[in-house]
């Protein structure tokens, strides 16, 4: 464990463009106010709020295009992580314990500790503290929520004592305490809305240091901490998780009515932490997920078929019956054509009007259909993909499943400005505040609770009520706890949740039941009927011209297929970085340590 000794420095080094040289005097004795001193900094008001902003600028996350690493998405055939294959070491998993963004905030700490009266206002310092302390909070979870529990350091450690350097790991459960405690503290400062939200809108507010707080805590009650099931846990999480909803509720925030413009519509109620986008200042980039330029975050068959059908019952494959011309019919009829509103807002189809201003006549024209699609080859006994065929001469990555990532990609950029796209990236939606409360109601015998934040999340997703259920028949606590995995599944797609998800409730057979990363090719049935380049797949007559098949393993290869391994569920210390602290740092009893993660 080497902590970072050069924090001041390189903040210094950051901030050179916030300062002016101020101008020449004659003589020696004079205050230069363009010296870059520690009192030059720790006595402006303006160099401390910096500081802060880059905390935020080094702690914020932004959109992730990790759909891989579960059963969300695919990059391309054999990309399948180690972890997702069972393929396991202490090398190839192993976690550092990285204390590079918690320095910071403990000198910043330190530092407003030591202010001189009068340099900050009582309630801005207030302010500062309560946000400096949820970036702590912050990290100090994605340390714990990987490996457990970590040495606790809350100042600025003397560089000069290196033995004092070395810190034993904390128990899970004082590093939880702390991280609560932090969240807390930041709980009692922060506004719920900042008053002047033109200038800070997107620091934290006391909804998010809420939210957050549920988060955890909801973590901290699965099984994954939890295996044996303590109901004190749920009970805890479920104050938090409802107190983040009913505050939040008071502060304005709210379910966004319409799920496929939460990311058009910006600064809407549903957003409780969020990185702003913009161009120019701090743009992103969705090139890897681009239909036709990117390939990541292809959607999987399992994704594909998770999200609901209009009237909020699952739908239908059987692979045996896709023979079946009428079935097949069928099918393709549902797929497109009767899908909650999640569903398009999520996956964008080969067949549908291409997303973006690009366009490359007479290949392909704004508003036509753009067909990402296949043929069958009966001699070969392969699938060839026809795009080029439709759309002569258009030119770009066609990809290997017809289907890519809709969810957040900026319409309005094309492919020569990709690095100018505007999306804000929510870290935190009140959705996931309301799912939250409702897995820990369902775990605490609320279930009347439960099936209403479900009924609620479905109602906003365009989900017809039918019978006043929306489609869900869970009554029991099993079978509610079992919606709220599928449910979670759609809703928060392509969001960097899945995983996560999945290891918190020890739930890996959900993947490792699946065998391999399943396809569907949507293929023509001849070549003498191939769709216009101004077709849509959402139209019945053109959709007479194509079938879909079932792809068993997009890899093409046995070997490549989920398998995670069902006895490792913290990940370990790297060798390495156990050598470096002189065995101070213990290992995790998962991988023949002597540290247990659940104490």
């Amino acid at each position: 464990m080497k902590l970072n000794n050069k924090i001041f420095k390189l903040f210094l080094a950051n901030i050179m463009v916030l300062l002016t040289v101020s101008s020449c005097k004659k003589g020696l004795d004079y205050t230069n106010n363009g010296a870059i001193v520690p009192e030059a900094v720790w006595g402006d008001p303006v160099m401390i709020k910096a500081f802060l902003s880059g905390i935020y600028g080094k702690s914020m996350p932004g959109w992730p295009f990790n759909g891989p690493t579960s059963d969300e998405g695919i990059n391309s055939p054999k990309s399948f992580n180690d972890n997702l294959r069972g393929m396991i070491t202490e090398v190839n998993q192993g976690s550092e314990i990285k204390y590079e963004n918690i320095d910071k905030v403990n000198f910043f700490l330190d530092e407003l500790d030591n202010l001189k009266p009068g340099v900050l206002t009582d309630e801005v310092k207030k302010q500062y503290i309560g946000e400096a302390k949820f970036w702590r909070a912050w990290h100090y979870w994605g340390l714990v929520s990987k490996i457990g529990g970590v040495p606790l350091i809350l100042h600025k450690q003397d560089f000069n004592d290196v033995p004092g350097l070395f810190h034993p790991r904390n128990k899970t459960s004082e590093c939880i305490a702390q991280i609560v405690k932090d969240l807390d503290d930041a709980i009692a400062v922060l506004p719920g809305v900042y008053s002047n939200a033109g200038v800070d809108y997107g620091r934290i507010t006391k909804v998010a240091a809420m939210a957050m707080k549920g988060r955890v805590l909801l973590n901290y009650a699965s099984p994954l901490f939890n295996p044996s099931n303590d109901a004190a846990r749920w009970q805890t999480a479920y104050d938090a998780c409802k107190a983040a909803v009913d505050y939040g509720a008071l502060q304005g925030h709210a379910l966004h009515p319409r799920y496929h413009t939460i990311w058009t519509d910006e600064r809407n109620k549903e957003v409780v932490m969020v990185n702003q986008f913009f161009y120019p200042g701090h743009p992103t980039n969705f090139q890897d997920v681009r239909p036709v330029q990117g390939s990541n975050n292809q959607p999987l068959l399992t994704l594909l078929l998770a999200f609901p059908k209009k009237d909020g019952s699952p739908m239908q494959f059987d692979i045996n019956q896709l023979s079946d011309p009428a079935y097949n019919t069928q099918f393709m009829t549902d797929f497109y054509t009767n899908r909650d509103d999640r569903f398009y807002a999520t996956v964008h189809c080969g067949g549908m009007v291409y997303p973006t201003p690009d366009e490359q006549p007479p290949g392909y024209v704004k508003g036509n259909g753009f067909w990402n699609i296949w043929r069958y080859d009966d001699v070969l006994k392969n699938y060839f993909n026809i795009t080029n065929v439709i759309h002569a001469n258009f030119s770009g990555l066609v990809g290997f499943t017809g289907f890519y990532q809709r969810k957040g990609l900026d319409t309005t950029v094309a492919v020569v400005n990709n690095s100018q796209a505007q999306t804000d990236w929510v870290e935190m939606r009140y959705a996931e505040l309301l799912m939250n409360y409702g897995e820990c109601a369902n775990e605490t015998g609320k279930s009347t609770e439960a099936l209403e934040v479900l009924k609620s999340i479905r109602k906003r997703a365009g989900i017809t009520a039918g019978a006043g259920n929306y489609g869900i028949t869970a009554v029991g606590q099993n079978d509610i706890r079992e919606a709220y995995i599928k449910e979670r599944q759609v809703e928060f797609a392509f969001e960097s949740k899945r995983f996560d998800d999945l290891r918190r409730w020890k739930r890996f057979d959900i993947l490792n039941n699946q065998g391999s990363r399943h396809g569907l090719y949507i293929t023509v049935k001849s070549m003498n009927n191939l769709p216009l380049a101004s077709e849509k797949i959402m139209d019945a007559a053109t959709r007479t011209k194509l079938t879909a098949r079932y792809i068993d393993n997009l890899d093409g290869d046995p070997s490549f297929k989920f398998n995670l391994d069902l006895n490792h569920w913290f990940y370990p210390l790297r060798p390495s970085q156990i050598s470096q602290s002189k065995g101070v740092l213990q290992q995790n009893k998962e991988w023949g340590g002597t540290f247990d993660p659940l104490n």
